[in-house]
């Protein structure tokens, strides 16, 4: 599923004091099956842009199409869009409300007017994708469950609802570091074995480099740069100016090159430096 964004623009509280343009004339164009890294600092306009995609915001001026129908149209059917692109928001854990993991997932579903085996079919194949076993999980109280599975079977309810575009935003903000493998690894999976277009909202260079297709990087509203993501990081001196960096990795590598070592310094994850230190210093990879 493509979306295309055309010269979108977007402003909080438009005629008050406290007006903020938070959006400001948007271009760009996400392909079917990609997956995106969405970077920037805090107030760079991500969250603003993902709430456009399906609808929750419209945009002040500008249009947004997704498969080549115009959402921000008068009479776009909203509820459609919002079912092919599911928005998991940040710590999506607190809004879970249930009393079963099941109820939970087939919240959505059931809205949909689905008969109960499809909805226990979409809530087994969810549960399953996000690598939890449904007849396990699906009686226990969701809010007795580890941050981790809180999360997984957050985004195992809107992947119940069958999306063709999947939007996290910081699907591992204050995860512990078992949770955070967990959730990527997932999240990895997903687009490895459905080719579900995927765009992660991220903070983290290390996620994004390990698992984007292509980096987009917002400043002040506007897209500064759009590119696979070891071309965004080798522009170290203009990230750093607009508040972000590179991932730890790069900066190691970047220093043994200033130290006269002959090592690449396109290097973006920890696989990548481990098989280039093992090259430079012996031993096998």
């Amino acid at each position: 599923m493509s979306i295309k964004i055309e010269n979108v623009s977007f402003k909080y509280m438009i005629g008050t004091p406290f007006e903020k343009v938070a959006l400001d004339n948007v271009s760009l164009e996400i392909m079917d099956g990609e997956f995106i890294g969405l970077i920037g600092h805090t107030g760079s306009g991500k969250s603003t842009l993902i709430q456009q995609l399906n609808g929750l915001l419209k945009p002040t001026s500008g249009n947004i199409y997704v498969n080549d129908v115009c959402i921000t149209s008068k009479g776009a059917k909203l509820k459609k869009i919002r079912q092919d692109i599911g928005l998991v928001f940040q710590y999506p854990e607190h809004q879970l409300f249930e009393e079963t993991v099941y109820k939970d997932i087939a919240f959505g579903p059931n809205n949909l007017g689905l008969s109960e085996e499809k909805i226990i079919e979409r809530a087994k194949r969810a549960l399953n994708i996000v690598g939890m076993d449904f007849e396990h999980f699906k009686d226990i109280s969701p809010f007795d469950l580890s941050g981790g599975q809180k999360r997984r079977v957050a985004i195992a309810g809107v992947l119940a609802m069958e999306p063709r575009v999947l939007i996290l935003d910081e699907p591992t903000a204050g995860l512990d570091p078992k949770g955070r493998d967990e959730i990527l690894s997932k999240i990895k999976a997903l687009h490895k074995e459905y080719a579900m277009t995927i765009i992660l909202v991220s903070h983290s260079m290390e996620d994004v480099a390990k698992l984007a297709d292509r980096l987009i990087v917002m400043h002040e509203g506007k897209v500064k740069m759009s590119g696979k993501p070891k071309e965004i990081f080798m522009e170290v001196e203009t990230l750093e100016k607009i508040g972000l960096g590179v991932p730890q990795v790069t900066y190691l590598l970047r220093e043994l090159s200033k130290k006269g070592f002959k090592v690449k310094e396109d290097i973006i994850t920890v696989e990548e430096a481990r098989v280039e230190l093992l090259r430079l210093f012996g031993g096998e990879a």
